[in-house]
């Protein structure tokens, strides 16, 4: 069943032309994850080719796992958490955003750009903002082309 949905999925794209950059999306567990799944409930649509991961909180994903994920050509990561001041883990959202400031300098310097690295803070009934920042990840990964990283075969 999930090898016809893949299939189905990239039948589905205007061609195979149009490139269809590859994002992650690394959703803390009370919030950003519900807000998905509550899109997910709506039937609320957003590009096929995101990736979510559900983390238990954004300040439990470490630099490292976000810079291998470029590494190994991942197109773009959007780091979705709770609400500034409103983390079920007191600090991680704050945390999370400082490492994230830190990577997007980083991408820019290492000329990966960093606008390929985009955080959200969002409640959990926020589903229409999530699919919003979905898009625009999306949207501004698209303008810049595939990683540079990415190995071309």
């Amino acid at each position: 069943m999930i090898a016809g949905t893949e299939a189905t999925r990239h039948e589905g794209t205007k061609g195979a032309e149009e490139w269809q950059p590859e994002i992650l999306a690394f959703c803390c567990n009370y919030c950003a994850y519900a807000a998905a799944d509550l899109a997910g409930s709506k039937r609320m649509q957003y590009a096929p080719n995101v990736r979510i991961i559900h983390t238990p909180c954004t300040g439990k994903v470490e630099m490292e796992h976000l810079l291998a994920a470029f590494e190994k050509g991942v197109d773009g990561i959007l780091i979705a958490g709770c609400l500034e001041g409103g983390c079920h883990f007191q600090e991680g959202n704050l945390r999370a955003r400082k490492r994230t400031d830190r990577i997007r300098q980083m991408l820019d310097e290492i000329g990966v750009g960093g606008q390929r690295l985009l955080m959200a803070n969002l409640s959990a009934a926020m589903a229409p903002t999530f699919v919003e920042r979905v898009q625009e990840i999306v949207a501004v990964v698209r303008a810049l082309g595939p990683n540079p990283l990415k190995v071309r075969s």
